[in-house]
């Protein structure tokens, strides 16, 4: 409830990076900005944010998406979605943050819950923030994700995992499967 009283929806920020795979940018917009109560009331909020500010976004198509939020959106948010990206650089290959991500996760509020899609969860582990959880990602990263965050229980066996304020998804349709798990969850 908002202070007033009234309903407030819950706030999921997709954050897009460079290189994102659209399908997977969509996801969370298609579930979340879709789910209504039995009143019609929309029951999420869905917004885009980039880790810099608002602009372009590259794809891993032929075209850019134009993203209306820079990363103090992230601040805002209840639950934040970290869809894959093809262009993570060192944060997949040496599993740290570049200074651009690290600022814009630095918004991020206690207590926001954190969805990874796919090789998302490379952003997620390079923060620190999966070091003794379990976690999953793409089958195909499974044992690199492994060996760049020794400190996570990787799984690769399923589609997704809940560790309450932490979920991870592994490939591009397990992040469906994940985000409708959250929705169920969550009402």
């Amino acid at each position: 409830m908002a202070p007033s009283g009234t309903f407030r929806p819950h706030r999921v920020v997709v954050l897009a990076l460079d290189g994102l795979l659209p399908f997977e940018l969509g996801i969370p917009q298609r579930i979340f900005g879709k789910a209504r109560d039995s009143a019609g009331t929309s029951l999420y909020e869905v917004v885009t944010c980039s880790a810099r500010p608002p602009g372009p976004v590259t794809t891993d198509a032929d075209f850019e998406v134009l993203v209306a939020h820079g990363p103090e959106a992230l601040a805002t948010a209840d639950t934040v979605v970290i869809p894959a990206s093809y262009e993570l650089g060192p944060v997949e290959q040496e599993g740290v943050l570049t200074p651009e991500l690290a600022a814009a996760l630095t918004h991020l509020r206690p207590g926001t819950r954190l969805v990874s899609i796919c090789t998302g969860g490379y952003v997620l582990g390079a923060a620190g923030l999966l070091d003794g959880r379990p976690a999953t990602t793409h089958w195909m990263h499974a044992e690199h994700f492994q060996r760049l965050f020794p400190k996570i229980r990787v799984d690769a066996d399923v589609l997704f995992i809940d560790d309450g304020d932490v979920l991870t998804s592994a490939g591009v349709a397990a992040g469906i499967d994940l985000c409708l798990h959250i929705v169920r969850r969550d009402h």
